[in-house]
């Protein structure tokens, strides 16, 4: 007989069917086939590969059909294929062990996550030339991940990163700022503008955008001698009639006429211009930079250039009207184009497209767009009975990525409805260039306009076992630098081990959620050690090595990192909800621990 060949999206139905006669194992790893790409994705129950192998021959004659896939190709009957060798994996049990330590010991992804929640702080890596990923080191690369010391124990709001010079927001919402682009003189991280209860930030080619709990926006200089030298602001105090000048230049950027109730929900920023959302779905535009106007329709207003400008601030905002009652949800900024995402899941584009970025091919009488023009997302799946709607958009570099649900419809004049009726689909979409790997479709093309699917991350299903069913595992995050990507899956995750009798067996280990990475690694930013590009996602070693090699002792095994997910533990006596968050900026990369 042929050679059966399950598929992604298949294999786990037959895991379901023959769940009841698999063995339950509670802390292996379920390698699924994507393509090129072999993802492990965790379970709270997993199910045997050998049973569902043998379970799935009594599909034997079975014609399961998937959208563009075929679970069984043509059977026919020859001899029976040579059995299949079975290895057993003899037991990781250490007799004396507490059950805490029995899962350290059989659990690399168990440990991740108890560092992480013991250990808090940053780990970098990439670029060193600015000394951002180590500032008091005078190494030019950082090739594997490294904890920065000032921040051990240290949680953030948020924290971005350039090649030059960081920015970090801490736990009290106050701004730090360092690097040779901020120094050459300081190497610690520096708190800058303070007391303004700062929560987000978005960086352009020398400035530090941040929003403020109260949806104000403040503009600083990312260099420490214009923060001294430029004018400074009066502030009112507590105190009736008093006020002060501020202890740094920074300037506030305000849309002009916003309604009573509406106030700025979030920000983005490319190399020269700012996106700003505000809570009535409304977008505003304006300068980021001061050493450059927006000049290739990142704007979103038709001929707003230099010479054109109104009178005013030159970093004044401006009403992107194109998208006047879209009830926009969503924005993302790269170096010099601009997204939107409305409720109805429609993507606009405005911007440089000399690499594809909008999501459709360059015009040979000019390479940007200065409009928000829709993006056709309907016929990323022309030809098959699925409707798409995008949930997410991410931006960064020359490169924009789009995260798709796909319902199942039924075809017209289909007299049978297909059994995958209503079924979602989650995909991957990108865009722009790829000559660096950077659109993770496993080629390297210098300009894509037309959307290309990100094969490693669509299609992906997973059990649920809350529910009872069978999932898609959408993309979390997306986190865009100039050339590299890192992408936060949405798989399920467990982190209640031995937190209630029902989860106190000594098998029953946490893990997070599955992390990948891809792009340019001409500075070791993708942070596996090696210096070469990656046109496809892939894994990187856990963060902690040191704990990593004193767990595994001499055995040689491979584990990857995963990222931890958001919960509630006790740091130095206080009980916090934090998670582990990743950045990439420009040749650099980092993951820290979020409040």
């Amino acid at each position: 007989m042929a050679p059966l060949h399950p598929g992604p999206r298949a294999f786990l139905e037959i895991c379901r069917a023959c769940r009841k006669s698999t063995v339950q194992h509670r802390y292996s790893s379920q390698r699924r086939q994507l393509g090129s790409q072999s993802f492990l994705i965790r379970k709270s129950t997993q199910v045997s590969l050998l049973a569902c192998t043998l379970g799935a021959g009594t599909l034997a004659a079975t014609w399961y059909h998937y959208p563009g896939f075929s679970f069984f190709q043509t059977v026919s009957a020859e001899a029976p294929p040579a059995p299949l060798e079975i290895k057993i994996e003899h037991t990781r049990k250490k007799k004396g062990l507490s059950k805490e330590e029995n899962r350290d010991n059989i659990s690399s992804q168990h440990l991740q996550v108890k560092r992480s929640w013991e250990n808090p702080g940053v780990y970098a890596w990439g670029s060193n030339s600015g000394r951002v990923v180590a500032p008091d080191s005078d190494e030019q690369v950082i090739r594997t991940p490294r904890r920065i010391p000032f921040f051990d124990g240290v949680l953030l709001r948020d924290i971005k990163l350039d090649r030059n010079f960081g920015a970090a927001i801490n736990e009290k919402g106050d701004l730090l700022q360092w690097g040779t682009g901020f120094s050459t003189d300081v190497r610690a991280p520096t708190p800058t503008l303070t007391g303004k209860n700062l929560r987000c930030l978005a960086i352009s080619r020398d400035r530090v955008i941040a929003l403020s709990s109260n949806g104000k926006v403040y503009s600083v200089s990312a260099a420490k001698g214009d923060q001294e030298t430029g004018p400074k602001v009066s502030e009112s105090s507590w105190i009736p009639f008093l006020s002060f000048n501020s202890t740094v230049s920074y300037r506030s950027i305000k849309p002009r006429k916003l309604g009573w109730s509406e106030r700025i929900r979030s920000i983005a920023s490319g190399a020269e211009h700012l996106l700003i959302l505000t809570s009535a779905g409304r977008v505003f535009t304006a300068a980021s930079s001061s050493e450059e106007f927006p000049a290739r329709g990142q704007l979103g207003i038709p001929g707003l250039v230099w010479t054109t400008r109104p009178e005013g601030p030159y970093d004044q905002p401006h009403e992107v009207s194109t998208l006047r009652g879209f009830d926009i949800t969503a924005v993302a900024a790269g170096d010099f184009h601009s997204l939107a995402l409305d409720k109805e899941g429609r993507v606009f584009a405005f911007g440089d497209n000399s690499s594809g970025q909008l999501g459709f091919e360059p015009s040979k009488e000019s390479n940007y767009v200065d409009a928000p023009s829709l993006l056709p997302l309907q016929k990323l799946y022309e030809g098959s009975n699925l409707v798409p709607k995008a949930k997410k958009i991410f931006a960064g570099g020359n490169n924009s990525f789009f995260s798709i649900d796909a319902a199942t419809v039924a075809r017209r004049g289909d007299e049978n409805k297909p059994a995958s009726l209503g079924r979602i689909v989650a995909d991957t979409w990108a865009c722009g260039q790829g000559i660096l790997g950077t659109l993770g479709n496993g080629r390297w093309t210098h300009i894509q306009g037309l959307p290309t699917k990100i094969k490693a991350l669509s299609g992906l299903f997973e059990y649920d076992e809350t529910n009872n069913t069978v999932i898609p595992i959408r993309l979390k995050s997306l986190s865009v630098g100039s050339t590299h990507a890192a992408a936060v899956m949405d798989n399920v995750t467990h982190v209640q081990a031995g937190t209630s009798g029902r989860t106190d067996s000594e098998n029953d280990t946490n893990w997070g959620a599955d992390i990948v990475w891809w792009g340019g690694n001409e500075y070791y930013q993708i942070g596996n050690g090696r210096r070469n590009n990656m046109n496809v996602p892939g894994y990187i070693a856990p963060l902690d090595s040191v704990a990593e090699t004193t767990r595994m002792g001499k055995k040689k095994e491979e584990h990857r990192f995963q990222i931890t997910p958001r919960h509630k533990v006790n740091v130095k006596g206080r009980n916090v909800s934090v998670e582990q968050r990743v950045e990439c900026g420009r040749m650099v990369s980092c993951v820290y621990s979020g409040v």
